[in-house]
């Protein structure tokens, strides 16, 4: 159905002086890099919740690539400014419960069509309610050893 969710991921925008960053609630694995990494800028129990100028810039950069789902992203401002740059050479690791986890120039096809992605974590099991993205809805709901040092 055109105009579905999976065809068209909500995509919350919060813009800084500097940065705008993205979120897709749909991607969020709920990892809590972002709020662990810069409470100030990430903080759940206010709205907005992301205010991307309570950090220095490269900060918010650095916290936003230790999300593993790719749920968080940032461009430049002005909008035309640069998009956060993929990590070369790609790379594709897959968690103990069976996530593939992957960074780079990526192009990734799902029932939402094509969308070029720096960081996923794809559905291993095939229970993903968003495919083919990770939801923890199966098997993938298991905790694992999936550490940011790792990352």
């Amino acid at each position: 159905m055109p105009g579905t969710e999976a065809e068209n991921p909500k995509l919350k925008e919060y813009e800084g002086e500097g940065i705008t960053v993205t979120f897709e609630p749909r991607r969020c694995l709920h990892a809590a890099e972002c709020v662990h990494g810069l409470p100030q800028v990430f903080d759940l129990s206010r709205r907005p919740w992301v205010l991307p100028d309570a950090a220095e810039t490269g900060l918010v950069e650095q916290v936003i690539h230790r999300c593993p789902s790719g749920a968080l992203q940032y461009h430049h401002r002005p909008a035309e400014g640069s998009a956060e740059p993929p990590e070369s050479p790609t790379t594709v690791r897959r968690t103990p419960s069976g996530q593939l986890v992957l960074r780079g120039d990526l192009l990734v096809t799902g029932p939402h069509g094509d969308r070029h992605e720096t960081r996923v974590m794809l559905c291993g099991c095939g229970a993903s309610g968003n495919q083919p993205y990770c939801d923890h809805s199966g098997p993938c709901a298991e905790p694992d050893d999936d550490v940011a040092d790792e990352r």
